[in-house]
């Protein structure tokens, strides 16, 4: 008797800061099965690719992002009998963080792509199970704020307190008190390391220009009760 058809797969929370919003890439299917709903960008991994080579190739080919520009990191594995009607499909999810991602681009098997609020896609109904996928990594992300230096993910390479604060707002949905914010920060052990310049790109008085530090995990950690 012979085994079932069984595939494996990279699905992709793809989350970034658009304006004052934050933001997940959903693309609308192409194909059977759920065509024409909208769901995580992702697809099936080739013979002999690693997992991590795989989510990397669906990412630059949604987002048109060169591999290592990006911060991804595997996020969990998926595997009920019933979730793809194809046939056994296990995934393995991956995050995928970045400032002010380009518009992207429908992949092989999608009609369309975009860049949806966190806030709204609640209302929507994701296919297969993306929707338990998408809140996974969302809450992957603001626990991982609170003790790595993940929010500097969403910053460009040289930052000011208030925008590393606004990336901490828009992701934990809260607002933080400027001062103790800005105290925690310039006093958590190697997160921040000062360039020397300024801007006023932030409106107001010249604001200090850093750039993510060497710290790996954060001292004091940052809380999302710190409002």
């Amino acid at each position: 008797m012979g085994h079932p058809p069984f595939a494996v797969t990279v699905d992709l929370v793809v989350l970034t800061l658009t304006g004052d919003e934050l933001c997940a890439l959903v693309v609308r299917r192409g194909i059977e099965p759920y065509r024409g709903e909208w769901a995580l960008p992702g697809g099936f991994v080739r013979e002999g690719e690693d997992l991590s080579d795989a989510a990397r190739r669906e990412l630059a080919e949604e987002t048109g992002l060169a591999p290592g520009t990006v911060h991804i990191e595997q996020l969990a594995g998926y595997g009920a009998p019933d979730r793809d009607p194809r046939m056994r499909v296990v995934t393995v999810a991956h995050l995928a963080l970045a400032p002010d991602l380009p518009v992207p681009r429908a992949g092989t098997d999608a009609a369309e792509a975009r860049w949806a609020p966190v806030r709204s896609l609640g209302a929507e109904h994701l296919a297969f199970d993306h929707d338990r996928i998408l809140a996974d990594g969302l809450e992957r992300a603001r626990a991982k704020l609170e003790y790595t230096p993940l929010a500097t993910a969403f910053c460009p390479p040289e930052f000011t307190v208030a925008e590393l604060r606004r990336v901490y707002e828009l992701v934990w949905a809260t607002r933080l008190d400027p001062r103790n914010f800005h105290r925690k920060v310039t006093g958590a052990d190697g997160l921040l390391e000062p360039t020397g310049r300024t801007t006023t790109r932030d409106g107001g008085r010249p604001a200090r220009l850093y750039r993510r530090g060497k710290a790996e995990l954060l001292h004091p950690p940052m809380l999302r009760t710190a409002a």
